[in-house]
């Protein structure tokens, strides 16, 4: 199962096995998904992956 790297409104980034409605552009990059950091729903966005 593919994992997603997400960064929550806290700025906490962790990784996520579940990361609802990935393919609809339509409503946008974010999604409300549980923080294990902070214990909430938190506003998550994917973290872009920068290589150099």
């Amino acid at each position: 199962m593919e994992r997603t790297v997400v960064r929550c409104a806290e700025g906490h980034v962790f990784s996520t096995a579940s990361f609802p409605m990935q393919q609809a552009d339509r409503l946008g990059p974010g999604r409300l998904i549980r923080c294990p950091r902070c214990a909430r729903l938190r506003h998550a966005v994917p973290v872009v992956s920068q290589k150099r």
